[in-house]
């Protein structure tokens, strides 16, 4: 089933990725205190989307190469130098966050005394962004379909942005680099040929929460347990990750999803029975305990 999500992952347009720290103990040649990954990749059909995490002892970009070979389609990561790569890729187009921009400027801005806060440039960059994400929620609110919601991006967020984008470059000028500000400024510049690209087509997104939420589980528990004993605690982690969160993405409640794979899967012998066994190929009749008239 494990393979199964990752080729299920890699036939949608979309593929988002992220990462997270994880200490795994009695690593082969490594220290109990070294720092390994859990990395998330997302992606599928946009309505029926599969998660696979995946234990890593690096955070190089070589992880994110190899689960990506043979892809053609969008990827869409954080501002991570371990990303550049896909930028020379045929067949990748690669995406930008701008929930990470916005959260550089979030930074410059409360590391301001309250007591001295005024609409500086931190605050005009703020607007700037909201009003990008105010156009996502009117087409959101208005439920227009992915051509509508391209058309409404060219009209009306394209402009945005090369506002945005002039005004970002003169305060470049203007502002001392090693400050959070100008360090937001820049950042943002830097990523701008991959913060821009969402508006080419109406299945992406503007920011890739969608992955950092996916991920965000994971941190959770890693606060209570701490650490996986082995490596291949960590494996079995990923794995059973990959199974809970993706229910969870496709509106199932995971204990009864688990419960009916876990029934299933001693039954499985080729490709086509494990593809049954994913979410968006599940009986939602069965997986609610109605009788179906079918053997298990």
């Amino acid at each position: 089933m494990y393979d199964t999500y990752r080729i299920t992952i890699k036939s949608g347009p979309v593929i988002n990725i992220d990462e997270t720290t994880v200490q795994v103990m009695k690593e082969p040649g490594g220290s109990d205190k070294t720092k390994s990954y859990m990395w998330i990749f997302r992606g599928g059909a946009p309505e029926n989307p599969a998660l696979i995490y995946q234990y890593h002892r690096t955070r190089a970009g070589d992880v994110a190469w190899s689960f990506l070979s043979g892809y053609n389609g969008y990827v869409q990561t954080d501002g991570y130098a371990g990303y550049d790569f896909l930028e020379s890729v045929a067949g990748i187009v690669h995406i930008g966050c701008w929930a990470h921009a916005r959260r550089k400027f979030v930074e410059a801005i409360e590391a301001q005394p309250k007591n001295k806060r005024r609409r500086g440039s931190g605050e005009v960059a703020m607007e700037y962004i909201g009003l990008l994400y105010g156009i996502e929620k009117r087409a959101k609110d208005m439920g227009l379909s992915e051509a509508e919601l391209y058309i409404m991006r060219q009209e009306e967020a394209k402009p945005l942005l090369e506002e945005f984008r002039l005004w970002l470059t003169e305060r470049e000028r203007a502002t001392p680099p090693k400050g959070l500000l100008g360090i937001a400024i820049r950042y943002t510049l830097n990523q701008w040929a991959k913060l821009k690209h969402y508006i080419e087509d109406g299945r992406l997104r503007p920011d890739n929460n969608v992955a950092e939420n996916a991920i965000r589980p994971f941190v959770l528990g890693r606060k209570n347990w701490l650490f996986s004993g082995h490596p291949r605690g960590a494996e079995a982690s990923a794995a059973l990750y990959s199974l809970i969160e993706t229910a969870k993405a496709n509106n199932m409640e995971p204990y009864k999803y688990l419960r009916y794979i876990f029934e299933r899967l001693p039954y499985a012998k080729n490709e086509d029975d494990y593809k049954s066994l994913l979410p968006q190929y599940v009986d939602r009749d069965a997986l609610a305990g109605k009788p179906t008239g079918v053997a298990i």
